[in-house]
C-alpha cells in the first residue's frame, strides 16, 4: 500500500458527515435544484393503507421512481390512480431521509395518452347530446340525385382518392368540388369548421362528404372538437361524415345528417348507381310511350265523336228559331202568370192598407175600450160581492165569540175593584166589593161568604 504525503487522516475524522447530515444536504440539494416538474410513466405496486395516503412507484423501459401522494392532494384528482395507468403528474422532487430514498411528492395527476382523450371524447359527447345536437329530428335527408357533391378533406389523403374512384364508377356525370383542409393536427378542426361554413355561404352543392382515412384516436382528434360540431349542426347542406375505419366514431359522426362507416362508404350513400337510374329511365320511357299511345287512341275517339256531333249552318238556324218560338211562348205564359200574380199582391196590399187607416183603427180601439169596460163593471161586481160575503161571514164569527153576547143569554162578568176580571172564588174575601156587568147595566155587590170547589 502506497503512502499519500497530502494524506491527513486526522483531519478527514474532523471533517466526516453522519448519515442524517447527508441525507439532509441531499433533500436540500433537490428540492433546491428541481422545486415541480412534470413527469411521465406508468404506475406499478400501487399501496393505498388505511391512512388514506397512495404510494406508488412511476416507471418507464428503463428505470423506475417511489412516488408519495397524500390524502389532501388525492380528493382534487380527476381520475383514480390504478396499476399499469399511464399517467403524467407535477411532482415535488425530494429524499426520505429516514431510508435515504430519492422519491416524487405528487401534486397533480392526470391519465395521459389515449385515456385522458377517450375521457374528455365521453364528457363532449355527453354534454352535445344534452343540448340537443344528435337529436334526429335535426337530420336532413340526402338528395336522391345531386347536382354536385362537395367532399371536405385533405387533398393528399386516401380517402380523396376512394371518394372520386367511387363516384366516377357509380355515377360520374356529377361533378365533384374539393374543400381541401387538413385532417389532423393543431388547428384542423377550425379549419374544417370554416370550410363547411364557406361550402354553406356558397351554396353551389346539394351535399357534402367529410372524410378521412383511420388512425388512431389522437389522429382523429380533431373530429371530436366543439367547433367542428357546431359547424356541422348549424350547415344548412345535407352532410355524411366518413372518418375512419367501421370501428371508428368521432362527434362528427353523431352530429352529421347520416354516418358512412368508411370514405367509399360516404360516396356510395350521396350518389345513385347510374345502372340502376339507367333502368329506372328506361321503365319510365316506356311507360310515357305506353301511357301517350293511350291518350292519343282516346283523343282521336273523342274527335271522332265530336265529327258525328257538328251540325249544318242552316239546320243550326231552324233549331235556333225553333228555340226563340219556345222561348218567347214561355215568355208570354209568365208574363201572364207574373202580372195576375202582382194584381192579388196589390188588393191584399190594399186591404192591409185599408186596415190600417186611422178611422178604422179608431172604430177597432172604441170597440174595445167598451168590451173592456163592461168586463171592468162585472169584474167589480163581483168582487164586491165576494168582500161583502166575506165581511158577513166573519162578522157572524166574530158576535159568536164575543163576550157581550154571552151576557145575552143570562151571563154576568165579575170585575173587582181594581177592575180585574174574577174567575175563582180566592181570590176575593167575605165583605169584600165586586162589580157585576149585565148585558145592560152593571151590579156593585158585597160578598157574604166564599166556598172554593
Amino acid at each position: 500500500m502506497t503512502d499519500d504525503p497530502y494524506r491527513n487522516p486526522d483531519h478527514e475524522q474532523q471533517t466526516a458527515l453522519t448519515v442524517s447530515q447527508l441525507n439532509q444536504s441531499a433533500k436540500a440539494l433537490l428540492e433546491t435544484h428541481f422545486s415541480l416538474v412534470w413527469v411521465s410513466g406508468e404506475i406499478s405496486n400501487l399501496a393505498q393503507p388505511a391512512s388514506g395516503h397512495t404510494y406508488f412507484s412511476l416507471k418507464d423501459g428503463h428505470a423506475q421512481i417511489r412516488c408519495a401522494l397524500f390524502r389532501g392532494q388525492r380528493r382534487h384528482l380527476a381520475c383514480d390512480p390504478q396499476d399499469g395507468m399511464q399517467v403524467l403528474l407535477r411532482a415535488r422532487v425530494t429524499l426520505y431521509e429516514a431510508r435515504g430514498d430519492y422519491q416524487l411528492i405528487v401534486h397533480q395527476l392526470q391519465e395521459a395518452g389515449e385515456g385522458a382523450l377517450r375521457r374528455a371524447f365521453e364528457a363532449l359527447k355527453k354534454r352535445l347530446s344534452s343540448e340537443g345536437l344528435f337529436d334526429q329530428d335535426h337530420k336532413q335527408a340526402l338528395p336522391s340525385l345531386p347536382r354536385r357533391i362537395g367532399v371536405i378533406s385533405s387533398p393528399t389523403g386516401a380517402a380523396i382518392q376512394d371518394i372520386v374512384s367511387t363516384l366516377k364508377r357509380r355515377f360520374p356525370a356529377i361533378p365533384v368540388l374539393l374543400y381541401p383542409v387538413p385532417v389532423q393536427g393543431q388547428g384542423a378542426a377550425e379549419e374544417i369548421a370554416q370550410a363547411i361554413g364557406l361550402a354553406a355561404k356558397r351554396g353551389d352543392c346539394d351535399v357534402l362528404i367529410l372524410a378521412r382515412g383511420g388512425g388512431s384516436l389522437e389522429d382523429l382528434w380533431a373530429f371530436n372538437e366543439e367547433v367542428l360540431a357546431g359547424a356541422i349542426y348549424t350547415c344548412p347542406i345535407p352532410l355524411v361524415c366518413g372518418v375512419g375505419h367501421e370501428v371508428d366514431f368521432t362527434i362528427a359522426d353523431l352530429v352529421a345528417d347520416q354516418r358512412a362507416p368508411t370514405p367509399t362508404a360516404a360516396a356510395e350513400l350521396v350518389s345513385p348507381d347510374q345502372q340502376a337510374w339507367a333502368h329506372t329511365l328506361a321503365h319510365l320511357g316506356y311507360r310515357l310511350e305506353r301511357h301517350m299511345g293511350n291518350r292519343l287512341s282516346d283523343l282521336a275517339q273523342r274527335l271522332d265523336g265530336l265529327s258525328g256531333r257538328i251540325v249544318h249552318p242552316s239546320q243550326r238556324i231552324v233549331i235556333h228559331q225553333q228555340r226563340l218560338a219556345e222561348l218567347t211562348r214561355r215568355l208570354r205564359v209568365a208574363t201572364h202568370f207574373g202580372l195576375h200574380q202582382r194584381i192579388g199582391v196589390s188588393l191584399g196590399l190594399s186591404s192591409r192598407l185599408r186596415e190600417c187607416t186611422p178611422g178604422h183603427r179608431l172604430r177597432s180601439l172604441s170597440v174595445a175600450v167598451h168590451n173592456f169596460s163592461q168586463r171592468l163593471h162585472r169584474a167589480m161586481r163581483v168582487q164586491l160581492e165576494r168582500a161583502r160575503y166575506r165581511a158577513e161571514t166573519k162578522l157572524s164569527r166574530l158576535n159568536d165569540v164575543s163576550p157581550l153576547a154571552t151576557l145575552q143569554r143570562g151571563y154576568a162578568v165579575l170585575q173587582d175593584t181594581q177592575r180585574r176580571p174574577i174567575t175563582r172564588s180566592a181570590q176575593i174575601k167575605p165583605g169584600d166589593q165586586i162589580e157585576a156587568r149585565l148585558a145592560k147595566g152593571r151590579l156593585w155587590c158585597t160578598v157574604d161568604r166564599c166556598k172554593d170547589d
